[in-house]
């Protein structure tokens, strides 16, 4: 994966830099022993390595501010970084970069149980937002399968989503305003305890924007009453189009489900040898889970185990207690963490019209078959998001360029049907180059244009988000103009 060469010139000034970084921050925040700046060098696509040339831990917007604001007099490029989850290379490093840590910023700053809200700063992890408000009766809807590690800041910047986004939403229908800095150390303030302000909608162009715009301190946030109960059914099919022909009729019937996963064989056997969840041993699985009043429950699972019927299922298994429901989602939630204990995998998130599901299944298929490497599909099936596993050998010589080669043939799929590079991943540089597949010159300008207007020297996350040839030469015409 092709970036840009260091800037020799700002690693020569690093000691200067570290000295007024030093001016702002506590010493202990500021890291730029070469030794341990290497636990920054990647995030959760690891097949790319890079240290940063120095790593820093604020604790308030107003250090924030201190740090951009010296990068910008000197030059030097900011990689912001939530927890380090990201499976597109979003907090990837370059050797002449500083990466911006929120880590150490994770209080909860308010709490409006009337207005439904919660404010936090952006170092706080998904799981615990729930947490902060959960006595209380409430919930954050996002649930990424990271979400025990993954900060907001970064749920912010992929606009992630998670098994229940279905029926709430993902980060952007939750995300209600932000305290952002940006690249000159400015500091504004977008939205607050509402939705859908008025004027521009600038929440949603930050929402998704992957680090390229500003640093997201603080965020408000949308919480829900917990629901009155919830239950799941587990639907085994002998077919893995059979399985998405399914989901496919579930949704046209009307019935909004709060989650349907789906997983297939590979997956299935993963979880078993590993979580013991339990599953029947079939081609394909589905969990769909309904909430409200007992009531609600049993009318909505009558409803898709009507539906499920229709295509002969091999299985159908009715949650009837907590323990029950917990060791239907087990296997699911253990799913990611199953496949890497039998292989290397990379792990996609193309978007697909559920219409589309029985036709990109089948073709994945195909493309297993013709590239000799075996895929596991596990994904949020009710609103597309695909996630196949393709798996490889990491010492095996050519197999990563193969994978990655197979990756890009599936999102290209994925574009074809009429769905998206990026469900809740992002681009960041594991599909930056895929980027001209989904948008056209025109496109990519206007996205561009909205980068020189936050960020203008382009210091912030560079070589993401943009082919490298496309904003080198929208960056090259700039400068001729001026």
């Amino acid at each position: 994966m092709e970036m840009p060469i260091p800037d020799a010139g700002i690693i020569a000034r690093k000691a200067r830099i570290v000295a007024r970084l030093l001016s702002v921050l506590p010493e202990t925040a500021v890291i730029h022993d070469p030794a341990e700046t290497r636990a920054y060098e990647c995030d959760a696509l690891t097949a790319y390595r890079c240290p940063p040339m120095i790593a820093v831990l604020p604790q308030t917007t107003a250090e924030v501010s201190d740090v951009l604001r010296i990068c910008h007099e000197e030059g030097v490029p900011v990689v912001p970084r939530g927890s380090g989850t990201s499976l597109a290379g979003g907090a990837l490093p370059t050797a002449d970069s500083v990466i911006l840590g929120v880590a150490r910023m994770n209080a909860v700053l308010e709490t409006d149980y009337d207005n439904r809200l919660i404010r936090v700063q952006t170092g706080r992890t998904n799981l615990s937002v729930t947490g902060a408000v959960e006595e209380d009766g409430f919930f954050y809807a996002p649930d990424p399968s990271s979400q025990l590690a993954c900060a907001i800041a970064g749920n912010i910047a992929m606009n992630s989503g998670g098994a229940h986004c279905l029926k709430y939403g993902v980060t952007t229908n939750n995300l209600m305003g932000v305290t952002i800095v940006l690249m000159d150390g400015e500091i504004i303030t977008i939205g607050g305890g509402y939705l859908d302000a008025g004027t521009l909608d600038l929440l949603g162009v930050i929402c998704g924007s992957e680090g390229q715009l500003g640093v997201v301190t603080e965020a408000t946030l949308r919480i829900l009453p917990k629901p009155e109960g919830a239950r799941p059914v587990l639907i085994g099919f002998d077919d893995n189009e059979v399985a998405g022909a399914c989901v496919s009729d579930i949704i046209r019937a009307g019935v909004l489900p709060v989650a349907i996963e789906f997983m297939d064989r590979p997956c299935i056997e993963a979880t078993e040898a590993f979580a013991h969840a339990g599953y029947p041993m079939c081609e394909a699985l589905l969990i769909i889970e309904v909430e409200g009043s007992d009531a609600e429950i049993d009318y909505q699972l009558g409803l898709i185990v009507e539906i499920a019927r229709r295509h002969n299922p091999v299985e159908v298994r009715e949650s009837k207690s907590a323990d029950e429901s917990a060791r239907i989602w087990l296997g699911r939630k253990s799913a990611f963490g199953a496949m890497g204990q039998i292989n290397d995998y990379m792990c996609l998130d193309g978007t697909i019209p559920v219409s589309s599901l029985p036709h990109v299944l089948r073709r994945i298929g195909e493309m297993s078959a013709e590239y000799g490497l075996k895929v596991g599909n596990v994904f949020h099936a009710g609103d597309g998001n695909m996630h196949p596993l393709i798996l490889f050998d990491a010492n095996k010589e050519g197999d990563l360029e193969l994978c990655e080669a197979f990756g890009a043939d599936i999102l290209r799929l994925c574009v074809e049907v009429g769905g998206c590079l990026t469900g809740e991943h992002g681009v960041g540089i594991e599909k930056r180059d895929l980027m001209e597949v989904q948008y056209g010159p025109d496109d990519l300008a206007a996205q561009m244009a909205i980068k020189d207007v936050f960020d203008p020297a382009w210091l912030l996350n560079a070589a993401k988000v943009f082919p490298l040839r496309v904003s080198e030469q929208w960056r090259g015409a700039a400068v001729a103009a001026e």
